[in-house]
């Protein structure tokens, strides 16, 4: 697959040579942050007529849909989609369908956008050569649980590996990135998001783009910010669902399973028959303590260690944190596991494909 932008049409009389870029963000009740996100979008320096905006609006509930109007009235390179279905991946679909750039980024509504992200990106894919760009996680907020939610999952004892993309240094080739910029050709060539993965979706596009022989690049100049959420509530869900789905996609390809995914469900089947057995007085209770107690000294070395970069302040709500973390993870895994057993040996329908477009109908 050749993973290479493909040479730029002079799709723009002043911008010869520049690749056109759709940006798709999909949104459900995004009203407090949309704005934010949109404002980050046009203080972009990358030339405006080579750049469209597409929102697509899954059902929201709130007034999202409004406060995009309002910016549609003020700037004719912002459209906005509907998404029936609701869901992410099928939004995204949505959004890539209509994209009409030969880049497409991936927004989130609650991500805020450095200046310079789409010329870095687009630079970054030309030079490399890179099937997709993105750069590390970089959670703001200014509650003190949202710092502490967020530093939960920047470190190795939290989420393991997968770390790696939250993190700085040297560009480098990962498994998968943060949002991403895809050049058009290489969705054309392995097919869009895979809508039956309610989680999980970037993980599963991503392993596609690699085993067709794409690479993927991690680079910290592209920068941006995520407004994650305070919300333990929230928290304790997304990671309930994020190991619930991680299920489902190596079910799919099962060479994407790791070591790390049996970490959680592990530990959560081992507390949970330790205590059973405790009861019965078939495992003595010191044993279940013990267990405790090594997962205890592991979590306050791993605060102490976030607490020197990220703040003493949070240390002592972060072990709380990490147990919790692993705890609706690895729930989530075990649910997974027993939902989708019958699905071990059913051949799956591969995800819509991406039609060509034509440099007509692509032209900004």
């Amino acid at each position: 697959m050749s993973t290479a932008t493909r040479p730029a049409r002079q799709d723009s009389a002043e911008k010869p040579g520049v690749p056109t870029v759709s940006i798709v963000i999909p949104m459900r009740d995004g009203e407090r942050s949309i704005a934010a996100c949109l404002d980050a979008i046009l203080l972009q320096d990358y030339p405006g007529d080579c750049v469209e905006i597409l929102v697509v609006n899954g059902a929201s509930q709130d007034r999202s849909r409004a406060v995009v109007d309002a910016y549609r009235e003020r700037c004719a390179r912002i459209r906005l989609l509907e998404n029936p279905a609701g869901s992410i991946p099928a939004g995204l679909n949505v959004g890539i369908r209509a994209a009409r750039g030969d880049v497409i980024a991936r927004v989130d509504a609650r991500t805020l956008l450095a200046p310079d992200y789409l010329r870095v990106g687009v630079d970054l894919l030309r030079r490399t050569g890179a099937s997709n760009v993105g750069g590390p996680v970089r959670a703001v907020t200014a509650a003190y649980w949202g710092r502490v939610l967020a530093l939960a999952t920047q470190s190795r004892f939290g989420m393991g590996g997968a770390a790696v993309r939250y993190g700085e240094g040297e560009s480098r080739e990962v498994d998968t990135v943060y949002l991403g910029m895809y050049p058009r050709a290489v969705l054309e060539a392995v097919g869009l998001y895979d809508e039956e993965l309610l989680r999980d979706q970037d993980d599963e596009l991503n392993y596609r783009v690699r085993a067709r022989g794409g690479r993927i690049l991690l680079d910290p100049a592209l920068k941006t910010r995520y407004l994650n959420s305070p919300s333990i509530r929230r928290f304790a869900s997304q990671n309930f669902l994020y190991g619930y789905w991680k299920v489902r996609v190596c079910q799919k390809h099962p060479t994407m399973a790791s070591w790390r995914h049996l970490v959680p469900p592990a530990f959560v089947a081992s507390v949970l028959s330790g205590m059973l057995l405790a009861l019965t007085g078939t495992l003595p209770a010191a044993s279940l303590y013990g267990l405790g107690a090594v997962y205890a000294l592991s979590a306050v070395g791993a605060a102490a260690l976030l607490g020197r970069r990220g703040g003493w302040q949070y240390v002592p709500a972060l072990p709380v944190t990490f147990t919790l973390l692993h705890l609706s993870w690895g729930l989530g895994f075990l649910a997974g596991l027993v939902r989708f057993l019958p699905r071990w040996a059913v051949r799956d329908a591969s995800p819509p494909a991406l039609q060509p477009a034509d440099s007509a109908s692509r032209s900004l």
